[in-house]
């Protein structure tokens, strides 16, 4: 019976010191910049089913999305316009999500890669983060005619700059 009960202590130790090591995310704050234009917004109503392992980044898995009725730009008929059928119809697709395909270090942050999902279109999306205490840094950048939301003509005067920090638990 000893030996079964120190086998199966063995056996589950690890499971317990990675289940340790994960922690998730408490808070986030999601801006943007629509760059050609200049203009600067935030998107809420953010949810998570990340895991982040900070000692073993290949076990963590970011995965969430932010409300499309909570983007807000300073200017509450842009609001609205966006809001709409013709470019992120939120009330046929109320959310924006993302889930990683992999997390790798890269020097003194990680790279996340993964997939983006605005509206029905889903694209590869990768984002640089840094770390700074229980707070993560993400930077990423998209161009909003990718996901058929054509703001300019070209598809070089749709750039979004993405910045997300995660307050960890």
């Amino acid at each position: 019976m000893k030996r079964y009960l120190l086998l199966f202590l063995v056996s589950t130790t690890p499971l317990f010191v990675i289940g340790q090591n994960q922690t998730a995310i408490q808070s986030a704050t999601v801006t943007f910049v629509y760059v050609s234009n200049d203009v600067d917004g935030s998107i809420a109503g953010f949810e998570s089913d990340a895991t982040i392992d900070l000692e073993d980044l290949t076990q963590s898995k970011f995965k969430g999305s932010v409300s499309v009725k909570s983007l807000k730009t300073g200017n509450s008929i842009r609001d609205w316009s966006l809001r709409r059928g013709k470019y992120f119809d939120a009330d046929n697709y109320p959310k924006i999500r993302f889930e990683s395909t992999s997390v790798m270090a890269n020097g003194s942050g990680f790279i996340v890669k993964g997939e983006l999902t605005i509206k029905a279109t889903t694209k590869p999306f990768t984002i640089d983060f840094t770390k700074n205490g229980k707070q993560l840094t993400g930077a990423a950048t998209l161009y909003s005619s990718d996901f058929g939301i054509n703001v300019k003509k070209k598809k070089e005067d749709n750039k979004v700059r993405v910045k997300m920090v995660f307050v960890l638990k």
